[in-house]
């Protein structure tokens, strides 16, 4: 591999979604270069959460909170022109803030030209050694750099077994596939596999489609998300808790009988990722096992005007909600026949549905990820899943832990991928502080203007 200057040679992100267009942002303002590679051309400075082009589909964090930048808390604010606490207490369509992120990038090219280049293409394999890395795109390009940020996102969601032998027609197992909203029949009654923002989203856009049928969302235990409050919490600084486990939960609960449970929750967010580290593998697979569930409902919420929608819909007896677990399904004339047993019975109850379609959220597991990129890392060792099997193992940095788990000092993760060592890496204001955290290091920016480091 040829030997390249850290000061010439780019870094090299896989992924133009939110996580790997902000990081090539960051990375042009503290003066390196970088080569953005995106699969996608439609999706760059998009991916999948902001490329969706239903206004119904609005933003789970207030538009105060959705600066790109840690050290501009308002710059996203001023781009929309808002200047009142109503505004900033606004939840706005996912589609603007994407426009918002490319225009972010078109910037950062025009101020650097030589110093951002967006290639579009699928990248295949990667080398990584001493003097650099080295891509390869499925046209057979290679492309060489210092360092290899993977960033991308979230993989489709799991297969179900039970709907393998179902026709195409039927089962959807992406619920983002083109088309598959106009596909629906304006009567048709659905079966949602999933309570979570995914199955909201498919809610909302059957609804602006014209769709009349019914829905059942079935999930294990039949959460949907809560709602955030229609203005914003005063959420005073408290110190990162110190204890752990279930005294943290009881200490929790006692916050949320004084302040409100969303504002408990809520003082949590800048100590997270740290408690999450403090936890032991044991304690933080009794999380995954006991708790998560009720912390996704909890953390990850509506915004009102949608929670209002999905609860107009429940009261027409138009959205069910169901807890259980699908045993088996037939294919029928005209749709299927599902098979579930209600949690906690041991009866098992059938539904008539006209189409189903996969809700249940990205998978994570590398073992069942197809994407080649991934797959000849993880055959050459040079990446391995987390403990918990959320994404890659990597260190506090960022870095890449090989087979052996020795963190690579070129190879680096940022967004959903590193959700086995952050926990909650999946929001705005998580990721904005990550790649910021990440382009500082790989640039050796120890001072950068607005922050006062």
């Amino acid at each position: 591999m040829t030997p390249t200057n850290p000061h010439e040679a780019p870094v090299l992100i896989v992924g133009g979604g939110f996580s790997g267009t902000l990081l090539a942002i960051n990375l042009q303002r503290m003066g390196a270069r970088v080569t953005l590679i995106e699969r996608d051309a439609n999706g760059v400075a998009h991916g999948l959460a902001f490329g969706t082009r239903r206004p119904e589909h609005l933003l789970n964090v207030r538009a105060a909170n959705m600066s790109a930048f840690p050290d501009d808390r308002d710059h996203f604010l001023r781009w929309m022109r808002f200047d009142t606490a109503d505004q900033a207490n606004r939840f706005v369509p996912r589609l603007t803030y994407g426009q918002y992120l490319r225009e972010l990038l078109h910037s950062a090219m025009a101020a650097g030209p030589d110093r951002i280049t967006v290639m579009t293409g699928t990248a295949v394999a990667a080398e990584t050694g001493a003097q650099g890395v080295r891509v390869t795109l499925n046209n057979g390009r290679t492309i060489a750099g210092r360092a290899l940020v993977l960033a991308m996102g979230n993989f489709p969601p799991t297969p179900f077994a039970p709907f393998a032998g179902l026709r195409g027609s039927i089962y959807a197992a992406d619920p983002w596939q083109p088309g598959l909203i106009a596909s629906i029949g304006a009567d048709e009654d659905l079966l949602l596999l999933g309570t979570g923002l995914t199955a909201i989203d498919v809610a909302l856009s059957l609804e602006a489609a014209g769709w009349r049928g019914r829905i059942t969302a079935l999930s294990r235990r039949g959460l949907l998300p809560h709602a955030h409050a229609e203005t914003g919490p005063q959420v005073q600084h408290v110190p990162c808790p110190q204890v752990r486990g279930s005294h943290l939960v009881a200490q929790v609960r006692r916050r949320a009988r004084e302040i409100g449970w969303r504002a408990a929750v809520d003082e949590l967010r800048p100590h997270t990722q740290n408690l999450w580290r403090r936890h032991d593998l044991a304690a933080q697979r009794r999380f995954l096992r006991h708790l998560r569930p009720w912390w996704d409902v909890h953390r990850h919420r509506l915004a009102p005007v949608v929670a209002g929608r999905i609860a107009a819909l429940r009261a027409a007896e138009r959205f069910t909600v169901a807890a259980g677990r699908v045993v088996a399904v037939d294919a029928a004339a005209e749709g299927a026949r599902v098979w579930w047993r209600p949690r906690g019975e041991h009866s098992v109850q059938a539904m008539d549905v006209g189409r189903i379609i996969n809700c249940t959220g990205p998978a994570a597991d590398l073992a069942g990820v197809s994407d080649p990129l991934l797959r000849g890392l993880l055959t050459a060792g040079c990446i391995r899943p987390d403990a918990h099997r959320l994404g890659l193992d990597v260190d506090h940095l960022g870095r890449v832990r090989d087979a052996q788990g020795t963190a690579r000092d070129n190879l680096f993760a940022v967004g959903p991928l590193t959700r086995g060592a952050a926990w909650e890496i999946i929001a705005v204001p998580d990721i904005r502080r990550q790649v910021w955290d990440l382009a500082r290091y790989l640039t050796n920016s120890h001072w950068v203007a607005g922050e006062g480091l």
